[in-house]
C-alpha cells in the first residue's frame, strides 16, 4: 500500500464526513467510494474509522488554515478579508449546493459521541482560525483581548452561517452575515 492510497482514502472520507457527518458514513461506503478493500483501509488506519476521522480533520486543518491565512494576507483590513471570504463561501454554496473545505461544522456537530483525540483535532482548527482572525485584528489596531473576543465571535458567526446555509439549503444566511459581520468588527 502506498501513500497515494492513504491520501485517496483521506480525501474521499473527508468529503463523505463533511456531506453526511461522521455517524452518517459507514465503513462500507468509504470502501465503495475509494474502490478499496477493508484490508487496505485497516492497513492505513489500524484503529478504524475514528483514526481515519482524525487524519481527515488534520488534513482539513491544514487546508482550511492555509486558505483563511491567504484571504487575511491578501486584504489590508479584517473587514475586507471577511467580506471576500464570506463571498467565496456564498459562491461555493451557490455553485455546489454545499460548503466544504472551510468548515468542520458538519462533522463537529456530532462531537458528543466522539473521543478526546477527535475533539482535540477539531478544537485545534478553531484555535488556529481564531488566531488568524486575532492577528489581523491586532494589525487593525485592536488590543489582544479585544482581538481574541472578536475572533471568537467571527468564528462562531461564520460557522453558524455555514450550518444555516446547509440546513436551509440556501446561501442567504451567509449573504446576510456578510452584510453585517464585517461592519460589526469596525464598531467593536
Amino acid at each position: 500500500m502506498n501513500t497515494n492510497t492513504k491520501s485517496l482514502i483521506i480525501e474521499n472520507a473527508t468529503a463523505l464526513f463533511q456531506k453526511k457527518g461522521y455517524m452518517g458514513v459507514g465503513i462500507s461506503e468509504i470502501l465503495r467510494t475509494c474502490g478499496i478493500t477493508k484490508g487496505a483501509l485497516y492497513h492505513h488506519f489500524p484503529n478504524g474509522k475514528e483514526e481515519l476521522l482524525i487524519a481527515c480533520l488534520e488534513s482539513l486543518n491544514k487546508t482550511i488554515t492555509t486558505d483563511v491565512e491567504a484571504f487575511f494576507q491578501k486584504y489590508p483590513s479584517t473587514e475586507e478579508a471577511l467580506e471576500a471570504m464570506i463571498e467565496k463561501l456564498v459562491a461555493d454554496f451557490e455553485r455546489d449546493g454545499t460548503i466544504t473545505g472551510y468548515t468542520f461544522a458538519s462533522i463537529v456537530s456530532e462531537m458528543g459521541s466522539l473521543n478526546e483525540p477527535v475533539r482535540e483535532a477539531c478544537s485545534d482548527l478553531y484555535t488556529r482560525i481564531q488566531g488568524i482572525y486575532a492577528d489581523k485584528l491586532m494589525g487593525d489596531g485592536f488590543s489582544q483581548g479585544d482581538a481574541d473576543s472578536i475572533s471568537l465571535m467571527l468564528t462562531a458567526s461564520i460557522e453558524g452561517g455555514v450550518m444555516l446555509c446547509l440546513t436551509k439549503d440556501t446561501s442567504e444566511p451567509l449573504k446576510q452575515i456578510s452584510q453585517v459581520l464585517p461592519k460589526t468588527v469596525l464598531i467593536t
